[in-house]
């Protein structure tokens, strides 16, 4: 099985309560190219209620934010033609972040997130998002993502 773009991420960005691997208490989402598209797939459990039967709204942008930034990490590596575990590493964190919901999404079945990347300019990476409950859309959402700069203080 082929690693998530998250799995790549240096141990100084492998903290995000959303996706990073090294957070103990987060959600761990994983993404991966499924052709031109990112893929993440998530079983919310009961515990993330909104209200009895459906997911809570904070979840499902968390899952649209770290799917999206790491499509856009993958992203910039596509566009300069790289591997995602070739050096310097390339991190991106959220500017912008936009959340429609569309429906009320079920809990305790697997979602799916699909994920378009829509620009990639310099730095910036612009990426829809939607996620899928049995096959339909419940949430869309648009990240407007930025690589991490060589200076960033962690």
């Amino acid at each position: 099985m082929p690693k998530a773009f998250q799995d790549y991420y240096p141990e100084s960005t492998a903290h995000c309560y959303g996706c990073g691997r090294l957070n103990e208490h987060g959600h761990h989402f994983q993404t991966f190219w499924d052709g031109a598209e990112s893929l993440t797939r998530y079983t919310p459990d009961a515990h993330h209620t909104a209200v009895p039967g459906y997911v809570y709204g904070g979840l499902l942008a968390s899952l649209i934010d770290c799917h999206s930034t790491g499509t856009a990490a993958a992203a910039l590596y596509r566009a300069e033609g790289r591997e995602m575990d070739t050096l310097p590493a390339l991190r991106c964190v959220t500017a912008s972040l936009h959340v429609d919901y569309l429906k009320p999404t079920p809990l305790n079945i697997p979602l799916e997130v699909r994920g378009r990347v829509k620009e990639v300019r310099g730095r910036k990476v612009i990426v829809e998002s939607t996620v899928y409950a049995n096959g339909i859309a419940t949430v869309r959402g648009e990240v407007i993502a930025v690589q991490i700069p060589d200076d960033f203080q962690f």
